[in-house]
């Protein structure tokens, strides 16, 4: 049977950390600083210390100030000034074409800017269905990635057999989450080029994840491992 791909967005699909993540993080910073009435250096810090605690800097947000994720999503991801920044790439419309399967993007990006990351890459009719982090809603909390329930949710959600299910990820902790309920997995590392992740040490059979590869362009001739 065809696998049934879940694609992450940011870093796996399209090179986010160069020029795109910077800015959100700016947009962040600036957003935290209005927010609770504090300068930009201490507004830096507290969204990293909530980055690393919650996994996100607006789950800490929520936690603890009560923040409206709406609003926050809004004012840290305006496609006017983040759209210019994604060009399309040929070689990802290619990989998507030839990829058998369903095509399932899972990203904690807003729906408003994930919709328009995959049009200005070219590849918005070749995905089958989105998942943004709005629809990451367990019990009226917002789960985003790693939250296992989530992913359990999603999968009863959508009727997808975990067994088929292969998730694309730059983030291991994610990666880990969903090895944990038997889906799949595949590392993107070749945006993160300072990370020193090595195939020998992370990928096959009892390790941290399922395959590693540079980028999602490799994934058509990619061997599939639990």
């Amino acid at each position: 049977m065809k696998p049934i791909w879940l694609l992450d967005l940011d870093d796996t699909l399209h090179d986010a950390i160069s020029r795109v993540i910077p800015r959100i993080n700016q947009r962040m910073t600036h957003f935290v600083a209005q927010e609770l009435g504090i300068d930009s250096a201490q507004a830096d810090a507290l969204r990293r210390q909530y980055w690393l605690r919650y996994g996100a800097t607006l789950l800490g947000l929520i936690e603890r100030h009560q923040v409206e994720p709406a609003r926050f999503l809004r004012a840290t991801h305006q496609m006017v000034e983040l759209a210019p920044l994604i060009e399309r790439d040929a070689r990802l419309i290619h990989t998507l074409r030839q990829l058998p399967g369903r095509k399932i993007v899972l990203t904690n990006a807003p729906h408003h800017y994930a919709t328009e990351v995959l049009v200005r890459l070219g590849v918005h009719r070749l995905i089958d269905h989105l998942i943004p982090i709005e629809s990451m809603r367990i019990a009226g909390r917002l789960r985003p990635k790693p939250s296992r329930r989530m992913l359990r949710a999603v999968l009863a959600r959508h009727r997808l057999d975990p067994t088929r299910c292969v998730l694309v990820e730059d983030s291991l902790t994610n990666l880990a989450s969903a090895r944990a309920l038997g889906l799949r997995t595949v590392l993107i590392h070749g945006f993160h080029r300072d990370a020193g992740l090595r195939p020998r040490w992370l990928a096959g059979p009892g390790r941290r994840v399922g395959a590693q590869i540079r980028s999602s362009h490799h994934l058509v001739r990619l061997e599939l491992r639990r």
